[in-house]
């Protein structure tokens, strides 16, 4: 075989932001914007295609070297999932390639491991979690994935038939290697050690004493952290009970956190969580790594047009039970 294929899907995080580093839960679900890949063998890598930007050949390359197959390759990337609106468009790449190479080179690999794969080769770029990749190759249309990322354990969460979700462009971009993402990631490490755990959500009792004696900004991170990991939990319960007005209550909550606890927020992104739940949404929150991105509109079902147009916001996807 000299020629394959593979797709993979763009995913929303519902709630759970910057709780995968810290071996916490998160709340996923897969979107219908997708990225598909095409690969061919050639004397030299090359990538390109709609889908292809500046680091492409850097993450296929990744892939390449971590799945330990050649990368002499001819590399075309297809679809309509944004690129830096926090929707998991590098995994959504990472996956859809490496989909394609297990099948050009008969990889006996099952989609957890090229998951797994796919997120070593990011981090060999850029420090990430496992959220998107595992969302990416195991999500299920229609359902949330819980994931416990201290484990990699992960579950089925229906979306109750209540509520439909907007995804809405902030078009304020933003990049996982600029210095903000990193900058969280490292203070976390620093308060790990300072409070002897290794991982915040997995091995922090809530509500610790000694939390607050941390210097600033360190308690405002760990209280993000430890709240959204929980949240990503009663969000779940109140999904499988039917609850949707409880699950918003924890949805705002961490529009809250982000802003004034992890400082991840911007201006615009402000401005247009209080426009759509001005406009009737049952909870807006940033969604993604932060500092830009997109914004999630929890609604009632039939609902989420009048939030839309009443926001002006770009609409780049939606996603229902």
């Amino acid at each position: 075989m000299t020629q394959a294929e593979g797709f993979a899907h763009g995913r929303v995080n519902l709630i759970g932001e910057h709780t995968d580093y810290n071996g916490g839960f998160v709340l996923p679900a897969p979107l219908p914007l997708s990225v598909r890949v095409q690969v061919s063998a050639a004397d030299q890598l090359t990538v390109d295609g709609e889908q292809a930007d500046e680091r492409s050949v850097e993450l296929a390359r990744a892939v390449c070297a971590e799945l330990g197959v050649r990368d002499t390759l001819h590399v075309t990337a297809s679809g309509d999932l944004p690129a830096g609106a926090g929707l998991g468009s590098s995994a959504a790449f990472e996956v859809a390639l490496a989909r394609a190479l297990r099948t050009l080179e008969s990889l006996p690999l099952g989609d957890r491991e090229l998951a797994l794969a796919c997120h070593r080769a990011e981090n060999r770029i850029v420090r990430c979690g496992v959220m998107d990749q595992l969302c990416a190759a195991l999500g299920q249309e229609g359902a949330a994935l819980m994931i416990d990322c201290a484990t990699l354990e992960a579950r089925t969460v229906a979306v109750p038939p209540g509520a439909e979700f907007a995804v809405l462009d902030s078009q304020i971009r933003h990049d996982n290697a600029a210095g903000g993402y990193e900058q969280r990631r490292a203070e976390c490490e620093e308060a790990a050690r300072a409070l002897g755990v290794e991982l915040l959500c997995r091995d922090l009792p809530d509500g610790d004493p000694r939390i607050e004696d941390l210097a600033e900004p360190l308690p405002r991170r760990v209280m993000h952290v430890l709240y959204e990991s929980a949240a990503v939990r009663a969000v779940a319960d109140a999904f499988e009970a039917g609850n949707i007005d409880g699950a918003a209550l924890f949805m705002r909550g961490s529009q809250v956190s982000q802003r004034e606890r992890y400082d991840v927020s911007t201006p615009e992104v402000d401005a247009l969580v209080e426009q759509a739940e001005a406009a009737g949404a049952l909870a807006a929150r940033l969604t993604g790594g932060g500092f830009g991105g997109a914004v999630l509109a929890m609604c009632r079902a039939g609902t989420p047009d009048a939030v839309v147009a009443a926001t002006g916001a770009p609409l780049l996807a939606r996603l229902e039970g």
